[in-house]
């Protein structure tokens, strides 16, 4: 099932999509997914982020490819990091190059849109708490995430305003452990790899934050890079793309001057 939040006339809510036509929900899709009987064409409504203005929790050096390329220790914990909720936005929506940057990447992420919150959840039972996956492109400025990494911290080199696109859509009954994911840069192929180079993976990562956080409805993960990360500039068109999830598109502009 694809699981996509829409707007439409000004008004806002969430459907089924299936091929080109959007089944409208009843509420939000966390607690049950109930439709209304009404649909729209998907060409009447504007795809948002799967999730509005949700908690981003992000992890650090998780494909095994991606440690090797950074020359890192390999982590023994997941490493994780936090991007402020301004950080999303939707699908077609602009990554804004902000006034300080000076070299931006982007990642290829898969997410994690959590569905059942809790607290200490077993990795056993993990999944039952997911309710499907999304992609996000985890933008990052490197000059000032090194500056920020070097003194022990990590906020503003991931958090710009515009910086985290998730979408396009929810997708649920996936393997986690085996989908193929990557990044376009202007119709180039930038990344391509598998969940299954993750270090750790979705089960461990839901089963480890919420041994000291607890987990919300809504709540999103974002599981790393694979290899392959490069920069973006204004003018550029990223995409990110997965089997069973589709492909979420963002155009690169510059932050505008006064």
């Amino acid at each position: 099932m694809h699981i996509a939040r829409i707007e439409k006339d000004g008004r806002r809510g969430y459907g089924v999509l299936e091929q080109d036509v959007v089944h409208q929900l009843d509420g939000d899709p966390f607690a049950a997914i109930v439709r209304t009987g009404r649909s729209d064409p998907l060409s009447d409504v504007r795809l948002l982020a799967p999730v509005a203005a949700p908690r981003v929790f992000g992890v650090g050096l998780n494909y095994v490819a991606h440690i090797a390329e950074s020359g890192a220790k390999t982590p023994t914990t997941p490493l994780l990091f936090m991007k402020p909720s301004t950080s999303v936005i939707g699908p077609g929506e602009p990554i804004v190059y902000p006034t300080e940057a000076k070299l931006v990447h982007f990642e290829a992420e898969l997410a994690v849109v959590i569905g059942r919150g809790g607290r200490r959840i077993a990795e056993a039972d993990a999944l039952d708490h997911v309710l499907g996956y999304t992609l996000a492109n985890d933008v990052s400025e490197r000059v000032i995430q090194k500056t920020e990494m070097d003194q022990g911290a990590l906020l503003v080199g991931k958090g710009f305003d515009g910086f985290c696109p998730l979408g396009p859509v929810i997708a649920t009954g996936l393997d986690p452990a085996a989908i193929r994911l990557g990044a376009r840069v202007n119709g180039e192929q930038r990344q391509e790899s598998s969940t299954a180079d993750l270090l750790f993976s979705v089960r461990d990562l839901v089963a480890y934050l919420s041994s000291a956080i607890t987990l919300l409805p809504g709540d999103v993960i974002i599981t790393g890079t694979p290899s392959g990360v490069g920069p973006i500039v204004p003018g550029d068109v990223v995409e990110i793309f997965a089997d069973g999830i589709g492909v979420l598109t963002n155009p690169v502009v510059a932050e505008p001057t006064n």
